[in-house]
């Protein structure tokens, strides 16, 4: 008999009984079961899906006429219905069977059984279902040896997998997705499958890739599942800039590390300390402009000049052809990329407030999370030198603290308007302005004058001559 949670098995057994009633079997399939058998407590299952063999739609009609405080969605062209109950969404099916054309991601849909229904599944793992039927109740129907694979710790596809991969290119992202996130392997057939099929990926849409891709961004170890990516040529499908780091050059005897390699040491780091999709995008993001910087110098080996800079101008084209949003958390990623060489240059006993200023001024609320990508991209098998870079990053940290505390210089505003200006100076609009409050504020981070109206003002007095025209 299944253990799960009463609240679960009342509702299932009601579903069942329900099902029985209008002369139909109904399965709970998929994660809910999956998760089952990997030991996952069942209160962290918030979707769950269901199959029976009719009528979806009406199945949850029925369930919704007597559930109390249900919501029901029913959305006739897929043959679904959605129920919302107590915190629940329950999906409801008919089983059916697909056929597609090779042009189209549309498949022609037919009433099936649920054989046909399990044959259509991505992956054995979840291909599990139980019966709730009474009589029936908790019988499981494992007809691709599914538990098999989740005891193996295998990613597999219930039938040919390039007939799987074909019929539907997306269950390509989701092998390498659920190998992720459940830190298992793709057998070696499914991962020649997914080498040879990896093209037809270009018919899925990019949200749905991204959608997946996310959710290894978001997984305990990303870098496993862009390993992935790269070696079934499913990530140059979506986003060749990642594949171009890969590799490494020699000239003189001296070489510099595969930036591949080292990005995914960086998102993993970053992983470690923090579940924030932007900043784990940023780590993604930070040398992604190396490639066209490289270049040998004799004395200094190899450099990569302005990839900072460069990276960050690139930034808005990558999120846009990825469809990842083009608003404050795209510039949260540029600003992260475009800084996130400054922390270094910080780092020796002389710095100055001024430069520590500067520092933070420009990255204001988001500081914090540029440091620990700084300290994330503290990538060596040196550990020496690891822990001497680490421990200067405390000392700069320690001095942002100070120096933020004194100053308040975090998200700073000019004290001296554009207005207070042009009165002063006895002048309209221009480029003069700009100039002026510029002047002012490299005096305030410098530490000539204090961070107040009253200063600044006094100072703007005492430079103003040099900007009126006296012609």
């Amino acid at each position: 008999m299944i253990d799960i949670p009463k609240k679960h098995r009342d509702l299932f057994e009601y579903i069942g009984k329900t099902a029985e009633s209008i002369g139909q079997k109904v399965y709970v399939v998929g994660g809910y079961v999956r998760d089952y058998y990997l030991h996952k407590p069942a209160e962290q299952s918030t979707d769950i899906d269901f199959v029976t063999v009719g009528s979806g739609i009406r199945l949850a009609e029925e369930l919704a006429k007597n559930l109390p405080n249900t919501k029901i969605s029913v959305f006739k062209q897929f043959g679904t219905a959605q129920v919302k109950y107590r915190k629940l969404d329950l999906e409801f099916v008919g089983a059916r069977k697909e056929s597609y054309r090779r042009e189209s991601r549309k498949p022609i849909v037919e009433d099936g059984s649920l054989e046909d229904d399990q044959l259509r599944r991505d992956l054995t793992i979840n291909a599990l279902s139980w019966c709730l039927n009474p009589g029936s109740f908790g019988v499981l129907h494992d007809p691709f040896g599914g538990i098999k694979d989740l005891h193996a710790e295998v990613i597999r596809t219930p039938i040919d997998p390039e007939k799987t991969f074909d019929d539907d290119p997306l269950r390509m992202m989701r092998a390498v997705r659920f190998a992720t996130q459940l830190n298992f392997r793709i057998d070696v057939k499914t991962v020649a499958a997914i080498k040879k099929m990896a093209p037809r990926l270009s018919i899925i849409s990019r949200e749905r890739v991204l959608d997946e891709l996310n959710k290894i961004v978001m997984a305990t170890t990303p870098s496993a599942g862009f390993a992935l990516l790269l070696e079934t040529d499913l990530l140059k499908e979506f986003f060749p800039e990642m594949v171009n780091l890969l590799g490494v050059d020699e000239k003189n005897g001296q070489r510099h590390k595969d930036n591949f390699w080292h990005t995914l040491e960086v998102l993993d780091n970053v992983a470690e300390v923090s579940d924030n999709l932007w900043l784990r995008w940023a780590a993604i993001m930070h040398d992604i402009a190396k490639p066209p910087t490289k270049r040998f110098d004799k004395n200094a080996g190899w450099t990569f000049h302005g990839h900072d800079a460069l990276g960050a101008k690139w930034v808005p084209k990558i999120f846009r052809r990825l469809t990842l949003p083009l608003d404050d958390r795209m510039k949260y990623v540029q600003k992260l990329v475009r800084l996130h060489l400054r922390p270094i240059a910080l780092v020796s006993d002389e710095v100055s407030d001024s430069a520590i200023r500067r520092l933070i001024y420009e990255a204001g609320d988001e500081i914090e999370d540029l440091m620990i990508l700084c300290r994330a991209d503290i990538t060596s098998k040196n550990e020496w030198k690891v822990k001497k870079f680490q421990n200067n990053f405390d000392r700069v940290e320690k001095r942002i603290k100070e120096v933020e505390e004194k100053d308040k210089i975090r998200n700073w505003k000019n004290p001296i308007s554009g207005q207070d200006i042009m009165e002063v100076l006895e002048t309209g609009p221009g480029p003069i302005i700009g100039t002026v409050k510029d002047k002012i504020k490299d005096a305030i981070f410098d530490g000539d004058i204090e961070n107040d109206y009253t200063a600044a003002y006094n100072y703007l007095l005492s430079i103003k001559d040099q900007y009126i025209d006296h012609s």
